[in-house]
């Protein structure tokens, strides 16, 4: 494997957690979402994670991994996680508490230990691919390695955008 890619913190955790990964470098676009990285990699949107940051009503910030392809329904999510409201955090504020720059967030490495959500069908492709840690890279690493290392819990709170 080529070391020509960033050594963020969540390559840190990766490594230092046995994950075997496949680094992906591409150009970040603005506003581009998973549809850029998807077309840049050549692979289906869906296998594409994203990692959003989001807090209940009581200001408890929690990471969401979604397909890219689909949306969170934040009502669905608060339901299944036992709180009245669940809303996205802004921007500043996410990156307080994931120590990650908008656009390169991680669940690999987060400041603070988060909980982590995972919408339930991420676990069936055999493959996915998600930020590393910084704009315009992603791992691409089994998707059971998310429980095993940041404990990632499986919900059902996908909705098509």
């Amino acid at each position: 494997m080529s070391e020509d890619y960033p050594i963020t913190t969540a390559v840190r955790q990766l490594r230092a957690s046995g994950v075997k990964f496949t680094p992906h470098l591409y150009n970040y676009v603005e506003h581009g979402g998973t549809k850029v990285s998807s077309e840049s990699l050549g692979v289906p949107e869906h296998s594409i994670i994203k990692t959003i940051v989001l807090e209940t009503d009581a200001k408890q910030p929690l990471l969401v991994l979604m397909h890219g392809d689909l949306e969170v329904s934040t009502k669905q999510l608060a339901r299944a996680i036992g709180v009245k409201h669940v809303e996205l955090c802004a921007a500043d504020v996410a990156q307080r508490h994931t120590g990650y720059q908008f656009g390169g967030t991680s669940p690999f490495g987060t400041r603070k230990r988060l909980p982590v959500y995972a919408e339930k069908t991420i676990f069936d492709l055999p493959a996915i691919y998600i930020n590393g840690g910084k704009r315009g890279f992603l791992v691409e690493i089994d998707p059971s390695e998310l429980k095993r290392v940041v404990g990632a819990e499986e919900v059902e709170v996908g909705i098509m955008e």
